[in-house]
């Protein structure tokens, strides 16, 4: 060992010392650096499992808050179908009201036409047998050579009567 420490220049006295400032100079180092370090070091572990947990949770409710929002949409989907669907019947039916409703107007704009139509034809008639009436009396008028008054006709008829 002798021999090596000759080939190497190891001075013994120097080597202790070396020991010493590297122990001072770790003690320093690790009451001054590495303790508050550490400290830090583990103060950001823990902050960073809470943010990792506080993230779950957060993720749990976001999944939660999204499952409760399509049950919401479908809830809302249904109502609005049932409420198409309520409209549709409602629509139909007030269709159908209206149809029922035209076909009475129409039933009673042909009755009033029909109506109007009848009294046209009396009134036509009456009109016809007027002056077909006034046609016979100027043809018995030109067959008997003179024209015929009431009192005229009148003899006539008892005349035809008896």
């Amino acid at each position: 060992m002798d021999s090596l420490i000759e080939t190497f220049h190891i001075d013994w006295r120097l080597l202790i010392a070396q020991v010493i400032n590297f122990s001072v100079v770790f003690a320093v180092l690790y009451w001054f650096v590495f303790k508050p370090l550490a400290r830090v070091m583990a103060e950001r572990s823990g902050k960073i499992d809470k943010s990792l947990e506080t993230a779950k949770k957060v993720e749990a409710k976001l999944a939660q808050t999204q499952a409760e929002f399509n049950k919401a949409i479908n809830e809302a989907k249904k109502q609005a179908n049932l409420i198409l669907e309520k409209a549709g019947v409602q629509a139909d039916a007030r269709k159908q009201e209206m149809i029922n409703r035209a076909k009475e107007e129409i039933g009673q704009i042909i009755n009033q036409e029909k109506q109007k139509i009848q009294l046209e034809k009396a009134v036509t008639l009456k009109e016809i047998k007027k002056e077909v009436a006034d046609l016979v009396v100027a043809a018995v008028a030109k067959v008997i050579g003179e024209k015929m008054d009431e009192k005229k006709d009148r003899e006539m008829i008892k005349k035809i009567i008896k």
